[in-house]
């Protein structure tokens, strides 16, 4: 099963979301995936089996930057790889996503949007969430509107987490038919 950890707060993003990765290892999973937000933009680091793998390409460091999103991945779309663990981002890298669930309009959704110049990394359903936030936003629609055009093209079963590089201290989350759970806390 999948499971997302998401964070913003005063501490080093890499180490809470790797600590919250870790509390879901029970629900098994083939790959594992964090984004951490800078002012660089997003560092992205993905790998296939296990969260140890992950932290082992990390090479013991960490993304500087005070919010992230991680992510486990249990494949339903694509083989279980480095190129299709979440997060994922769009053409430009400025949303990232790590969703939970099925897209079953996915095909359609990444025929429309390769038509219109997207390029796609891999083979999931979930990556079609990134370019149509970022088909809206190209449109002129602000980020909040780009969100909530993309969740009504999507059918199927979602819990997501996006993050945009322009929004360095939000989160933003959706839910249809999957389970979803914010915890807000001190700082």
């Amino acid at each position: 099963m999948c499971g997302i950890i998401g964070y913003i707060g005063n501490k080093n993003a890499t180490q809470v979301i790797l600590d919250g990765l870790k509390k879901l290892e029970y629900r098994g999973y083939d790959s594992a995936g964090i984004a951490v937000l800078n002012g660089n933009g997003f560092s992205v680091c993905k790998e296939k089996g296990k969260i140890s793998q992950l932290i082992e390409s990390l090479n013991g460091g960490t993304f500087e930057g005070n919010s992230g999103i991680g992510h486990t991945r249990w494949a339903t779309h694509g083989e279980p790889n480095k190129t299709n663990a979440h997060p994922h981002l769009d053409c430009t890298s400025s949303v990232a996503i790590a969703h939970n669930g099925i897209i079953e309009n996915h095909h359609d959704l990444r025929e429309k949007l390769s038509l219109k110049g997207h390029t796609f990394k891999s083979d999931t359903d979930s990556e079609v969430i990134t370019h149509l936030i970022e088909d809206y936003k190209g449109q002129g629609f602000d980020l909040l509107k780009s969100i909530r055009l993309a969740l009504k093209d999507l059918q199927g079963t979602y819990a997501l987490v996006i993050m945009d590089r322009d929004y360095p201290k939000k989160l933003f989350a959706a839910r249809n038919g999957s389970p979803l759970i914010i915890g807000l806390g001190n700082n």
